[in-house]
């Protein structure tokens, strides 16, 4: 199982923090992300509940269900599916608190578990996704403070 947990204080507002994080055509800017493309409009917002969008980072391709969207605070996400690996998605969360003085507290979990035929390999590839989620959630929360 991987479990990826990502908290930095992010030096912009809350609502630049959170605009940045929840539309997926700021994804492109990313380092980490290579494209991001929205296939379903949320029902009240374009990013909001119910957007389906596809982000590839490298080799690995998911396909992303918004499930809670709270601005300028929390957003909540599924990950439907992913290729080449198949992958059980628990949670995805992104709490955001405004600290007063222009700074942003962020928390970035994500959740889940590579499902291959052999559990040792299994394990190994979880390691692998959660050390590279980490580094790749860091990075964007980097790439929003430089803007």
């Amino acid at each position: 199982m991987f479990k990826i947990k990502v908290e930095r204080t992010v030096n912009k507002p809350i609502d630049e923090v959170f605009e940045a994080i929840s539309d997926h055509a700021s994804y492109g800017l990313f380092k980490a992300v290579g494209t991001a493309k929205l296939l379903t409009k949320g029902d009240d917002e374009r990013n909001g509940v119910g957007a389906l969008r596809t982000i590839q980072t490298g080799p690995v391709k998911f396909w992303e269900r918004i499930t809670a969207f709270e601005r300028p605070t929390h957003m909540q996400y599924q990950i439907e599916k992913a290729k080449p690996v198949k992958m059980r998605h628990d949670k995805g969360v992104i709490d955001l608190k405004d600290l007063g003085d222009g700074t942003t507290h962020v928390t970035w979990i994500s959740e889940g578990r590579l499902i291959v035929p052999l559990p040792l390999i299994g394990r190994l590839l979880d390691r692998q996704m959660q050390k590279q989620g980490t580094i790749g959630f860091s990075s964007i929360l980097k790439t929003i403070e430089s803007r």
